[in-house]
């Protein structure tokens, strides 16, 4: 078989994950990395043994030899990059989110549609061993009807600044950068449900922040303390029309003794905890069991759920499988996020057909 022939655009911090992942897969050949930032763009083409380099996305795509691009941009330019790619012939593999509006999504949907390639959107929790695990249960009816669901990712200290905090480049704060995670991952476990309604809030009471000292965090390459334009918490009550329903709150900020991971889900059988660590809650013979899965690693691990969406990325786009996060999800995921800011702004809940 050979190689599958593939580029990265966008060399920034999260890209390493991609190009790391692509170079321990024995099917593929590294060909080009982009970036607007010529000088990073050559150093990652280096590191990771790849032959061309650009400064120009259009320049990648125009290399016939190439046959599937990651897009590791901002996420303003996912949906006009996406787009562009799938219409030179390219197999695509998108950080989340999608985009940052549905009209974009919609567009990137139908793109995909009309040329028949791949698009797999970058919801790498659903490619953990952890997730794999949750879903065989799930699926052979051990928590039965899953009816309710919670998640949390709260950050007391931790907006990245840079192009995370300027609203135009990022589409928002923690809703559109943690948040994506913990609902898709509620809502691909419960059964991808169709929304029903959604009321939001989001705050931006504390800023960035930038004067607290004596903690560090991770910080954008283009950090600026004084620029920040997105908000500092959202959070939501989703209900879906089976029945169902997701309560969710994230923040890059808040005034809380510690950060917090939280991710669960309940049945009316039995329910699971996926973050912070692997548990399964049942019922048997009148007694409660909380159960420890005997895995490798009860937390997520983002080395391993990156190389194995990578993994299932070049499958898809040679044609032995098919991708666990198609377009259409990323469409549903967009609209619930972009429900919930039109939710807070509107100050009422907003309702979809």
């Amino acid at each position: 078989m050979s190689k599958l022939k593939v580029g990265v655009i966008g060399a920034g911090s999260i890209s390493d994950m991609h190009l790391q992942s692509y170079e321990k897969n024995e099917n593929v050949e590294l060909v080009a990395v982009c970036d607007l930032n010529i000088i990073r763009a050559e150093e990652k083409a280096t590191r990771y043994g790849a032959s061309n380099y650009y400064s120009d996305y259009q320049s990648l795509l125009a290399d016939e030899t190439i046959d599937a691009v990651s897009i590791c941009t901002w996420n303003h330019s996912h949906a006009e990059i996406a787009i562009a790619s799938l219409k030179a012939g390219k197999h695509v593999l998108v950080e989340k989110p999608l985009c940052t509006t549905v009209e974009e999504a919609k567009e990137i949907e139908e793109t995909v549609k009309h040329t028949g390639k791949v698009l797999q959107v970058g919801f790498v929790r659903r490619y953990a061993s952890n997730t794999k695990i949750l879903k065989e249960f799930i699926d052979a009816n051990e928590l039965g009807d899953i009816y309710y669901a919670k998640a949390s990712c709260l950050r007391r200290l931790g907006n990245p600044g840079g192009w995370f905090s300027d609203k135009e480049r990022s589409g928002g704060g923690p809703l559109i950068d943690l948040g994506v995670h913990v609902i898709d991952i509620c809502w691909y476990l419960m059964g991808k449900p169709k929304v029903k309604t959604i009321s939001g809030n989001t705050y931006s009471k504390l800023g960035n922040r930038s004067n607290v000292q004596n903690l560090s965090f991770y910080k954008a390459a283009d950090y600026d303390p004084d620029k920040n334009s997105v908000e500092d918490l959202a959070n939501a009550l989703i209900r879906f029309e089976n029945g169902a329903s997701l309560m969710v709150d994230v923040s890059f900020t808040l005034h809380a003794k510690k950060d917090e991971i939280a991710v669960k889900l309940y049945g009316d059988k039995g329910g699971v905890e996926v973050e912070p660590e692997l548990a399964i809650i049942t019922e048997k013979y009148n007694t409660i069991l909380n159960a420890t899965p005997q895995v490798d690693s009860l937390t997520f691990d983002f080395v391993q759920g990156f190389q194995s969406e990578i993994d299932h990325f070049v499958l898809s786009c040679i044609g032995e499988t098919e991708t666990l996060s198609p377009v259409q999800d990323g469409v549903e995921i967009m609209k619930i996020l972009c429900g919930i800011y039109e939710s807070s702004q509107k100050g009422t809940e907003i309702s979809f057909d």
